[in-house]
């Protein structure tokens, strides 16, 4: 089958968490034969900003990790949807813009044979719905969202059926335990500061409970402002800054735990959608500790898989149980790697997209069947 999918960025993951997650479903996809192109737009903003930051040898780790995959860049909306037109299967990421998305929609109306889907891996729907208006998808076969709430969102505007959960996953290639297990101290916590949408969260159930417990913590991420690195500063976090996602598998393996710490839209507006960051951490056999979160759709067994703190004083509970207990970590690590590779890998997304792909076999134009 010939893939095409568009995204806003496959070689960087700066601010952009989709690119985890397709890399490795691409990477599956190409190993089962499938011949694919991932599309991106020239002067992308997570690839300018990786660039600023870190220059070319901030791509070193992703290309190290990804030799078969490269992304085609395109300036033209025209001809890159010209291009796509011999493929079988369109996949349109959300954070792609308004003109790519309907051209590609008007494409399929007018006779482009691939089926057309997009894919919608973000909370907008619920916290920007004005912004996911400016999209026309009037030419779609039908849309990928990446939880059961945001899928019931699609639903209630008339998708019915035709509206698909496809969740995130662990890229299990690149996402394991250490061949060789070596010495662990303290947490670490992987993550993007955002816009103050969780600052409180993480002060209750990360910051302090770490400083409480004495255990190190090491922060990586962007977008955190004077004020937040001021914060961590006060509770003895350690900041590292932007970290490439393909070295997290070792950033992991030198720590006893890592926290999950929800945004409050997967908390209040769409319960069920872990970050991918559960998926990977699992993936590497660290222990993992939730903040509140609702596993609506029993992707994972809470209290196996990984620990769940109600309260910050639960979070200071587990932290410390977690420090003195090599068999209670072992025990989570064990499950929770257990889980991921049952249900949760890039593999089984691959196998799911074909399977929702073979279900939607298109006709010549969605006009035939109006």
């Amino acid at each position: 089958m010939r893939i095409a999918y568009f995204t806003h960025s496959l070689a960087s993951c700066w601010n952009h968490g989709n690119a985890h997650f397709l890399r490795g479903v691409l990477r599956d996809l190409m190993a089962r034969g499938h011949a694919v192109t991932a599309y991106e737009p020239e002067n992308a903003w997570s690839l300018a900003n990786l660039l600023r930051d870190h220059g070319e040898a901030g791509l070193d780790a992703y290309r190290a990790a990804y030799p078969e995959l490269a992304s085609t860049r395109y300036a033209d909306v025209d001809a890159v949807v010209e291009r796509a037109a011999d493929s079988d299967l369109v996949l349109v990421h959300e954070w792609n813009e308004p003109a790519l998305v309907a051209a590609l929609g008007v494409a399929r109306r007018r006779g482009a044979r691939y089926t057309l889907l997009f894919h919608d891996t973000h909370h907008r729907a619920v916290s920007a719905p004005e912004e996911m208006g400016r999209f026309d998808l009037s030419g779609y076969d039908g849309v990928l969202a990446f939880g059961e709430t945001l899928a019931a969102v699609y639903r209630a505007t008339g998708w019915g059926r035709r509206v698909f959960v496809w969740h995130e996953s662990a890229d299990t290639r690149l996402f394991r335990p250490p061949a060789r297990e070596g010495a662990r101290a303290g947490l670490i916590w992987i993550g993007n500061w955002g816009d103050d949408e969780r600052s409180a969260e993480l002060e209750t159930y990360l910051f302090r409970p770490a400083a409480q417990v004495g255990l190190p913590l090491d922060i990586y991420g962007v977008r955190y402002p004077a004020a937040a690195l001021a914060t961590l500063e006060r509770y003895g976090a350690r900041y590292h800054g932007w970290a490439p996602n393909a070295v997290a598998p070792g950033l992991f393996a030198r720590r006893l735990a890592t926290v999950h710490v929800p945004r409050r839209f997967y908390v209040e507006r769409l319960p069920g959608i872990p970050t991918i960051r559960v998926f990977e951490a699992l993936a590497c056999g660290i222990p993992l500790v939730c903040a509140p979160w609702d596993d609506a759709e029993g992707l994972f067994r809470p209290g196996l898989d990984y620990l769940v703190a109600r309260t910050g004083a639960e979070m200071e509970s587990h932290l410390r149980a977690l420090r003195s207990d090599h068999g209670h970590r072992q025990a989570l690590a064990t499950a929770g790697l257990a889980t991921i590779r049952a249900r949760h890998t890039c593999a089984h997304r691959a196998e799911e997209l074909l399977s929702i792909a073979a279900s939607l076999r298109a006709p010549a134009t969605l006009e035939a069947t109006a």
